[in-house]
């Protein structure tokens, strides 16, 4: 992300990790969730689902460059950001229109960010142990990241750097 003209400090890094690791992991929940139950319905349009947007599949068929930029500004933030929600919709599902509501996509390279999303499609997140894993090194990153001082500089977490 660094390589980004897009991005500046570490505080717009994190933001773009964050909504990037809320998807891959809500997609992974929604996999649970399916298993468990044969009525479930995902309040996500299918193409903004992780799994037919984000991953590779190593096809050719990826979104990247420019038309990966232009559905994530163009078509994915704006329906995240306006879900049609009613009252009775699940908060495990309402959340995500919470977590879009004020939440930026800065990057300008969408080579990089293909690259970007393809390191996060690597996380393991279908266990419990690997989902707690994973928050943890999210919430190191962000309280190393609230104590960095004006300079923004911290020292990335060994499990992050592993």
């Amino acid at each position: 992300m660094r390589g980004d003209s897009g991005v500046n400090g570490d505080a717009q890094r994190i933001e773009q990790m964050t909504w990037l690791i809320f998807l891959k992991v809500y997609d992974a929940k929604e996999s649970d969730w399916e298993d468990d139950d044969d009525n479930y319905k995902s309040v996500l349009p299918e193409n903004l689902r992780w799994r037919n947007w984000a991953v590779d599949n190593k096809d050719g068929k990826a979104l990247t460059g420019d038309d990966l930029l232009i559905f994530v500004n163009n078509e994915l933030f704006p329906t995240l950001k306006k879900l049609d929600l009613t009252d009775s919709t699940p908060m495990k599902q309402a959340v995500v229109k919470e977590v879009f509501a004020d939440i930026n996509q800065y990057m300008k390279n969408g080579t990089i960010l293909r690259q970007v999303i393809n390191e996060i499609d690597k996380i393991k997140c279908e266990t419990a142990k690997e989902k707690n894993l994973l928050s943890g090194i999210y919430e190191k990153i962000l309280k190393d990241l609230q104590s960095a001082g004006y300079a923004g500089e911290f020292y990335t977490p060994r499990a992050v750097t592993d």
